[in-house]
């Protein structure tokens, strides 16, 4: 409590006049009429050099029909409905018709009653000076009870929001538009964490000026320099019309800073009503600080539609949400397998209570290693189109067990690909990785061999078309870092990034997906597809996003430590092999990476030893045969040496 509150108890006075405000204001009101009657009385009877011309029984008459006649006029003009403290003009005539009836009634009333000899030894006559100053007096208290009650108010709100400013976020506001004055003026009226400080704007017309006696700023660019100028806390971005790139700017350089973000929806997603509670925290996909790629919908279902799909893997992170966008194209029938249970068995259920029975699925416990169980599968149900999305993605722990690599990622991919070929589907996508280029683990070296068995299936004469789709990191999927610092920051920190200037291309899962199934139906055989994903990501700004998203502050609330590469990691990854080259595509954002021959007789031959090899469990063997068979494979058993490596400028 401050020491105005402490005093005079403005906050219990100013909470219990709320619940009589309009008796309390009628009843001043009858008291400045009634008062300002008696003074003039007092002030006449003062003046010996001034004639009285109304007795003390007609004033206290006068003034009564006065004070009666005023308030049942004020009253009915709609003086006691206002909130008077956000007063309008309106609101102030509705006195002064008030008063100014009242005057003339009572006047016209003393007339009548003087005509029809109710006083005795009346005086009563009309008097200009007399008139103009029941009228004004009046008035002149009514108002100034109203304009101290006012100020008061907001003498009273200005030591509250002073004394809350130390517990309220000290707030910017993106964009001083339409929305920004809706947003302050929420803000004044509701009870908030927010406390407004300046709100920031490109147009130069408005920078420099105010709006709602808030301070503009400006341009957007200099968001981080006005954040600690006036020391802010939080950042509401305002602009509901601006596009997906814009808002990939704008957000940005908010992250350059260390507050709490938070963003209003699109103008197409805003509801009117209140925007305070619609400017929700950043989407996990605004981490990327890019606009979404888009993809053709329609292509999409011209490929799954009325189609037997399998979709191996399909309990991951990639293969559920493959087997969520096939189910929503309409496919003949969904077939899916994965060797966890509890994965398989949640995405079965998902797909059960969105479809029912409008959608044919199956779901198969098994691995892809099982060359017999998977001969059974393809016999049982001939499909047509195969997303093999089934692998081994951790790097550091496939360091630790290359063989398994072997035997899942290689092994399994091989019996997929060759089980597709035999039974005649019409297409194989694989899931890649941009690891699979110039690889410096196991991991990587594993995926571009699955590539090498795709290409090189491709160039057999074959009824079905081989296609591999690459793209980088995925935002959420159980593979990504950002499953770690979730964890990270619901435990309190520190989140953990191996080294500061480590990059990444990033994408979300339903960007990939909708990737593959694009690709897919692009697909002719033997392609690599690759997504443009615009400027690569630095794990530190992700991270620091992360943080905000969860509204603490990074470094401050959250600390960030960096631990070291680890073994296999590079600080960047490449997306294409320089020998492949890039191809463009009617679809912007994708290309393919032109086919690279591969010898099919010495490449089997090396794949028959990488296999005997990794049955057998002969680690270092098997990490021979790998380099042999990927001659870019460059592997780092120890990590990567950052002064050896540097980052690709932009």
């Amino acid at each position: 409590m401050n020491i105005f509150e402490g005093i005079l108890g403005v906050k219990k006075f100013t909470f219990e006049f709320g619940k009589y405000r309009r008796f309390v204001f009628l009843i001043a009101d009858l008291l400045c009429i009634i008062g300002s009657g008696v003074m003039l009385w007092i002030l006449f009877r003062a003046m010996p050099s001034v004639e009285m011309n109304i007795t003390l029984t007609e004033m206290i008459v006068h003034t009564s029909i006065y004070s009666v006649s005023s308030i049942l006029a004020m009253a009915l003009a709609g003086a006691y409905k206002p909130l008077w403290r956000y007063a309008t003009i309106h609101d102030l005539l509705s006195c002064f018709f008030g008063v100014v009836f009242g005057a003339f009634f009572s006047y016209g009333s003393m007339i009548v009653l003087q005509h029809l000899g109710v006083f005795t030894d009346s005086k009563f006559r009309f008097s200009f000076v007399y008139f103009a100053l029941t009228l004004m007096l009046p008035l002149l208290m009514i108002l100034m009870v109203r304009i101290f009650y006012k100020s008061l108010r907001d003498f009273t709100r200005s030591q509250e929001e002073k004394a809350a400013c130390l517990n309220k976020n000290r707030t910017m506001i993106i964009g001083a538009g339409a929305t920004c004055r809706v947003l302050l003026t929420e803000m004044q009226l509701g009870d908030t964490v927010y406390t407004p400080i300046v709100a920031v704007d490109d147009d130069p017309s408005k920078i420099g000026r105010k709006i709602k006696n808030l301070q503009i700023e400006g341009p957007i660019e200099n968001v981080p320099e006005i954040c600690e100028k006036y020391s802010i806390d939080s950042i509401i971005v305002a602009i509901p019309s601006c596009t997906e790139e814009q808002r990939a700017v704008i957000l940005e350089h908010c992250a350059k800073t260390n507050c709490k973000i938070r963003v209003l929806p699109f103008l197409h997603e805003l509801v009117a009503g209140d925007f305070l509670a619609q400017a929700k925290p950043l989407k996990l996909e605004e981490l990327l600080c890019r606009a979404p790629i888009k993809f053709n919908q329609h292509e999409i279902t011209a490929f799954v539609k009325d189609k037997v799909c399998v979709v191996t893997g399909g309990g991951g992170s990639i293969g559920s949400e493959l087997c969520r966008q096939i189910a929503s194209h309409n496919p003949k029938r969904l077939v899916i397998v994965d060797i966890y249970e509890n994965n398989a068995y949640e995405i079965q259920q998902e797909l059960i209570r969105t479809y029912g029975d409008t959608l044919a699925l199956d779901v198969h416990i098994a691995s892809v290693r099982d060359y017999a169980k998977m001969t059974k599968l393809f016999e049982r149900y001939r499909p047509q189109l195969i997303f093999h999305a089934a692998a081994h993605k951790h790097v550091p722990l496939m360091e630790t067990a290359p063989e398994e690599a072997v035997k899942n990622n290689v092994i399994g991919t091989f019996h997929m690909a060759t089980l597709a070929d035999f039974y005649g589907c019409e297409k194989f996508v694989l899931i890649s990785t941009d690891k699979a280029v110039n690889p410096t683990n196991v991991m990587g070296a594993t995926k571009r061999c699955c590539e090498m068995i795709v290409q090189c299936l491709a160039q057999q004469t074959s009824k079905t078309e081989f296609v591999a789709v690459r793209f980088g990191n995925v935002l959420g999927s159980n593979g990504s870092v950002i499953p770690l610092f979730r964890r990270q920051i619901e435990a309190g920190g520190p989140v953990t990034v191996t080294h500061p200037d480590i990059i990444r291309y990033f994408m979300t899962i339903p960007e990939a997906v909708s990737l593959v199934l694009q690709a897919g139906s692009m697909a002719k055989g033997g392609e690599i597809f690759v997504l443009d994903m615009g400027k690569p990501v630095k794990i530190t700004l992700l991270a620091e996003n992360l943080i905000r998203l969860y509204g603490y502050r990074p470094g401050v609330d959250i600390k960030i430590e960096f631990t070291g590469l680890r073994p296999g990691e590079k600080l960047f990854e490449e997306l294409l092999m320089n020998e492949e080259g890039l191809k463009p595509t009617y679809n912007e954002k994708i290309f393919i990476g032109s086919q690279i021959e591969v010898d099919a007789d010495a490449f089997f031959e090396e794949l028959a030893k990488l296999k005997e090899h990794a049955k057998d469990n002969q680690t270092a063997l098997v990490i021979e045969d790998l380099k042999h068979i990927v001659p870019t494979f460059r592997h780092k058993l120890n990590g990567a040496n950052p002064a050896q490596e540097s980052v690709p400028k932009e």
